[in-house]
């Protein structure tokens, strides 16, 4: 069933379920075998097991919060997360961060369906010694085409998808970890030294950029279809539960086989999780494929979905179905580059994290900050009109994305592209780019220090003359 719902307001009939029911989308999106990686990625900090399960833990539900948070917009207006930020940036004014949040939306599709790609490659060269290009070929088919069936359909076929994908992703997931647990070393785990505070706050902030903060510009798209009446605490903490409990248990798993094994550790860089199936005997890599795909497609889906949204918030003159189409012709152009063209995996994915992180974190902050202060529902026609209520343009917020993104970039160092090597232009402030904190990504952390703070300082009285009209 196709859905014909764009940026346009959902009417209250169609308006139904509780907050229980978020527990599916953001489990499926999030229970990838990728999470596993991630305790690998973490450890390349340079930092103990432990440090690792705490910065997973803080990281994922303190990003996941932001989410909930931001969910609660959706259930007080009818409206996707990028019309609703036009409420803080004005109607026209939100095509700036519109334009950001279609970037890291395409970004992520294509990350993930590359990484179920290069994964069946992996599996398929393995088991039946098919020849490398064909197993890539017949992987990018399978993902990229539930991905672009789901992205395109809609929200009715995503809802009843991503509960047979977490079901199904979960119990095979089980099982291999069933499978590996006799590799986890405890005493090479314990010999890993800690690391030092900046070490571990630049895993914390990988964790944030790399888990949860990239799903706040969707988070409004699955909560306004909940009725108004629904509990917000229900919408934020079922939001975060789903979304937060898979990845944390995953993140700590993978660091204890990558703790275990420095080997590992090494060929997840490369390819993050075809490395895993070195694990699992031969008779469980169709299983292991099955799995590692699914879960990717969960959250590729979710992102071709909000992409398309995203587009025609933009101004787009197209249905969202056609939006998701192009998107989908972006993301096969992407997956093209990443699997056939691109050396290594984590250098391109470490830089498009950092490099659009900083921006979006700034963005997310003021969303999150917007939403925290307005008392009343939004006014959903004035989204949709320039001379309403909420502006054109919102230049206070604009110019707070433009000084959170230069300063962030300044406290960020990217060394894994020649051309980002511009960033970490003040990290001379604090010890320079080969400095105890060069690695340590501190700018997200500033970024959405500036952009939660400045929004409250700057738009406070604004928003207060809004809603007096409300």
């Amino acid at each position: 069933m196709l859905e014909m719902n764009g940026t346009n307001f959902i009417t209250e009939n169609e308006r139904s379920g509780t907050a229980r029911s978020l527990f599916w989308p953001w489990a499926a999106a999030n229970v990838s075998l990728l999470a596993l990686s991630y305790g690998a990625f973490f450890l390349g900090f340079g930092i103990s097991f432990w440090q690792a399960t705490f910065a997973a833990i803080i990281g994922t539900i303190a990003s996941f919060g932001l989410v909930g948070i931001s969910s609660l917009a959706g259930k007080r207006a009818s409206a996707p997360t990028m019309t609703l930020s036009r409420a803080a940036f004005g109607v026209k004014g939100n095509i700036v961060p519109g334009l950001l949040s279609y970037l890291i939306f395409v970004g992520w599709e294509t990350v993930l369906v590359s990484l179920a790609t290069l994964a069946t490659e992996t599996v398929f060269t393995r088991v039946g010694n098919i020849d490398p290009n064909i197993s890539r070929i017949l992987g990018f088919s399978i993902a990229a085409g539930l991905t672009i069936f789901g992205g395109v359909l809609g929200f009715q076929v995503i809802m009843r998808l991503q509960k047979t994908l977490t079901i199904a992703t979960i119990l095979l997931t089980i099982g291999y970890i069933i499978l590996t647990a006799d590799q986890v070393n405890w005493t090479a785990i314990s010999a890993i030294p800690s690391g030092s505070l900046q070490a571990f706050i630049g895993a914390l902030i990988f964790g944030i950029t790399g888990i949860g903060l990239g799903w706040v510009n969707a988070a409004a798209d699955y909560s306004r279809y909940l009725p108004r009446s629904v509990s917000s605490r229900g919408v934020i903490g079922w939001t975060v539960f789903g979304a937060s409990i898979v990845p944390i248990v995953l993140v700590i798993y993978g660091s204890l086989l990558a703790g275990s094994s420095k080997t590992l550790g090494e060929k997840i860089s490369m390819d993050p999780i075809g490395a895993l199936t070195t694990l699992v005997p031969a008779w469980y890599l169709i299983p292991f494929a099955a799995v590692a795909i699914l879960g990717l497609i969960g959250g590729a889906i979710l992102d071709l979905y909000s992409s398309g949204i995203t587009l025609v918030s933009i101004g787009l003159p197209v249905k969202r179905h056609v939006a998701a189409s192009i998107d989908a012709v972006i993301m096969t152009i992407g997956t093209i580059y990443i699997v056939w063209i691109a050396g290594d995996f984590f250098g391109p994915f470490q830089g498009f994290l950092i490099t659009l992180g900083v921006p979006i974190a700034v963005w997310s902050a003021i969303f999150v900050a917007d939403v925290i202060m307005r008392k009343r529902d939004y006014l959903e026609a004035d989204l949709f009109n320039s001379k309403g209520i909420y502006g054109a343009w919102n230049f206070r917020s604009l110019l707070l994305v433009l000084l959170g993104s230069v300063v962030g970039w300044g406290f960020v160092t990217n060394t894994f592209a020649s051309w980002l090597s511009w960033q970490g232009y003040f990290l001379g402030l604090i010890g320079g780019k080969s400095g105890p904190w060069a690695y340590s990504n501190i700018g997200v952390i500033i970024a959405l220090v500036i952009g939660f703070f400045g929004h409250i300082l700057l738009s406070r009285k604004r928003i207060a003359r809004q809603e007096s009209h409300n």
